[in-house]
């Protein structure tokens, strides 16, 4: 189990501006659960929109007036017959909040508003609320959070982050059809959470290394590359031709175990050896060390991996990362990576 104090720091550098005055507060609160965490978070991002003025958007609207509004629909003023009421059906645009984001926003504080979290929160969120009776509720199931933001709303990137963590980790229908609440951050979202994290952990404290998400290219002999599926490397490290490739992976179970023998799961080790030396060809005869590492979020179990392995003359590396540790232990843990595979590399802060 995560401390949810661990979980704030790891979202504080997925999302920067969590590291801004605001917020620095919720770093010494303590949470009793993810719900309670997130509810903090909105709640202190609502105040702050709120303070800049709630976002706008032009929403289109078809109404019949007595009073001309934009352009006339004469189809459907002649079906309705509207005109003998001395009417027109109008189509017009309204400068509004009522906006598909603040939408969001009011639909996601509901989800809490049901959820485990303490009453003085509740009372915040409801106060924040008042702000937003000029907003419709919004379905959460059918919302596409594939957001295009920029100088506009920007600063509703977080908030609407933050909503979709809640509605995915908060919000499932049972087989008859009514909502309930769940544990929060199911696998493959903490899974999402913990690559993130460690990517923007290494960029931020460790700018003298290049460090992406790169996709990696096939290494062929004739270029020929339809249907091969894309190499997606999570965190790319490097420094002039020192390579560190890195796949974080979150799972309940950090091995497989067959007749009681505990091993690696192995496509996760076949998928870190291709990149490897995929990667490794990229140098053609150029001297270069390209090395690969499993680094697994550690959990409860008694058997832990914790290899390094020599693999056709490139070193594979088979870590946990504690993550129920004090975060400078977390971070120690992390600096301890570089430091062993980039030699007098110092992190800044």
């Amino acid at each position: 189990m995560i401390p949810i104090r661990n979980i704030y720091y790891m979202l504080s550098y997925v999302f920067k501006i969590l590291n801004e005055q605001g917020y620095k507060r919720l770093a010494t609160e303590e949470f009793n659960n993810t719900a309670e965490l997130m509810a903090a978070i909105l709640a202190k991002g609502i105040s702050i929109q709120l303070k800049r003025g709630l976002g706008k958007e032009y929403l289109s609207h078809t109404e019949e007036l007595s009073t001309l509004r934009g352009k006339i629909d004469i189809n459907e003023s002649m079906k309705t017959q509207s005109m003998i009421k001395n009417k027109l059906i109008c189509i017009y645009d309204d400068f509004s909040v009522n906006s598909t984001m603040n939408r969001i926003i009011k639909s996601t504080v509901e989800i809490l508003l049901k959820a485990d979290i303490e009453k003085t929160r509740k009372k915040e969120l409801r106060k924040l609320m008042v702000y937003f009776s000029d907003v419709t509720p919004i379905d959460l199931y059918s919302v596409n959070w594939n957001f295009q933001y920029n100088r506009n709303n920007q600063s509703y990137q977080m908030l609407i982050s933050i909503c979709y963590l809640v509605v995915k980790g908060l919000l499932q229908t049972n087989m008859y059809g009514t909502t309930k609440l769940m544990d929060f951050f199911d696998e493959k979202r903490m899974c999402r959470l913990y690559e993130k994290f460690i990517l923007e952990y290494y960029k931020r404290h460790y700018p003298k290394l290049s460090v992406s998400a790169s996709q990696i290219p096939w290494s062929l002999d004739d270029g020929m590359d339809d249907m091969l599926p894309i190499m997606q490397s999570d965190i790319h490290l490097q420094r002039e031709n020192t390579v560190l490739i890195i796949d974080a992976k979150y799972y309940a179970s950090t091995t497989q175990v067959q007749f009681l023998k505990h091993t690696l799961h192995s496509n996760n080790l076949y998928q870190i050896f291709t990149y490897v030396k995929n990667r490794e060809y990229q140098f053609n005869d150029i001297n270069n060390t390209v090395s690969g590492m499993l680094l697994y979020a550690k959990t409860d179990e008694l058997i832990q991996p914790d290899n390094v392995y020599k693999m056709h003359g490139n070193q594979i590396t088979v870590k946990t990362l504690d993550l129920n540790l004090p975060f400078e232990q977390i971070a120690d843990q992390m600096d301890k990576i570089v430091e062993a595979h980039f030699d007098g590399l110092i992190k800044e802060k």
